[in-house]
């Protein structure tokens, strides 16, 4: 049986970057590999400290300062590399290679893939984070040449930019699973603490900056509505997030910060989803949103507009009365079109047929 590892910072948890990488499991095992997974962090077969976000400095400080981890660091997580994968067919790498989270630990793995079937996953590569605007380094070019590395986006913005700057790449969006059965609306609700006439609008992120929470709790107060945030703080976002969220609840805002039982149960329990980033490599939330059939409120960060162009129905931050309107008067048929529209574009079987054909072209699969 022909091996495949998936590799990333972290896998196992609720992150977009982990969510689509077991997806892409579930997808190879069903192709016939025997896949393991190799993360820095998380849940994964074999946990790499070394490849974790922050286990050296991100790529700022690697490239305007000294560089953390020395030629012997590199060397060594090199080598325990090659000792993990020497035998693997195919290794995936998830994000690693795209954002400069962990620079050296993306030269380690260039270095041990060098001329090897590997396929580089991009989620959002560093030129779209004003953080990162200034690093060039990745991704890396194999440096053995050849073809044996491929190159896959998520979006087609990416895709675009990635060959504009000399990497051949394909677009595969992010599959999802359609057939999930609903969740229990009522037991979920009664278990949160909500009231059967609450308005619930669910932020289902990570909050970090870019996730726009100032955005979404100001929705929330003109829509009187009690609002959920699902996720931790990340990226030194904690204090900023205590500050938000107590002058908020001082203004009368209902605030939850619950962990629902499953994703089901969590769109089943909520009335609204809000999804106002400033940036996203993708955006599963609104796609969850259409498939289990709740509106959505989303901003128009570039690839939001690529997936509106699918014909996803989304409505505008900025337009509160739209939303009270529906409210007053659900069109359940905008909800009906949006989960046909991630049915025809974004199920798991359209995903998995992407990455079969990429196999198929380059000679990969069992």
């Amino acid at each position: 049986m022909p091996t495949c590892a998936v590799l990333s910072f972290r896998l196992g948890g609720t992150d977009g970057v982990s969510v689509v990488a077991a997806t892409w499991v579930d997808a190879l095992v069903a192709m016939g590999f025997d896949v393991m997974t190799v993360a820095g962090e998380g849940i994964a077969d074999a946990i790499v400290p070394d490849l974790a976000i922050g286990r050296w400095p991100d790529g700022i400080d690697s490239v305007i300062g000294p560089l953390a981890a020395s030629a012997a660091d590199i060397d060594a997580l090199t080598e325990t590399l090659e000792a993990i994968l020497g035998d693997v067919d195919l290794v995936i790498v998830e994000n690693l290679g795209t954002i400069p989270m962990n620079l050296p630990a993306a030269r380690a793995v260039a270095r041990a893939r060098s001329g090897l079937p590997t396929i580089w996953h991009h989620h959002d590569p560093a030129w779209q984070r004003d953080r990162y605007a200034a690093i060039d380094e990745l991704p890396i070019a194999d440096p053995a040449g050849g073809d044996n590395w491929r190159h896959v986006a998520i979006n087609d913005l990416t895709r675009d930019q990635l060959i504009g700057r000399g990497f051949a790449a394909i677009t595969i969006r992010n599959g999802f699973d359609i057939a999930t059965a609903p969740g229990d609306r009522t037991g979920e609700r009664h278990r949160l603490g909500f009231t059967d006439d609450e308005l619930v609008m669910v932020h289902p992120v990570r909050a970090i900056e870019r996730k726009n929470i100032p955005a979404a709790l100001a929705l929330a107060a003109e829509l009187g509505a009690t609002y959920w945030l699902t996720g931790p703080a990340e990226e030194d976002y904690a204090d900023t997030l205590n500050e938000l969220l107590a002058a908020a609840r001082r203004d009368g805002l209902g605030i939850t910060h619950a962990t629902a039982s499953s994703t089901a149960d969590l769109y089943a329990a909520a009335d609204l989803v809000v999804f106002p980033s400033t940036w996203e490599g993708f955006g599963n939330p609104p796609i969850e949103a259409a498939i289990h059939l709740k509106p959505a409120v989303v901003s128009h960060y570039p690839v939001a507009d690529e997936l509106r162009a699918l014909g996803f129905e989304w409505f505008e931050p900025d337009d509160v009365e739209a939303l009270r309107r529906w409210f007053e008067t659900p069109d359940e048929t905008m909800l009906d079109r949006n989960r046909a529209t991630a049915v025809r574009h974004l199920s798991l079987e359209a995903m998995q047929l992407a990455l079969r054909t990429l196999l198929d072209e380059a000679g990969w699969l069992p």
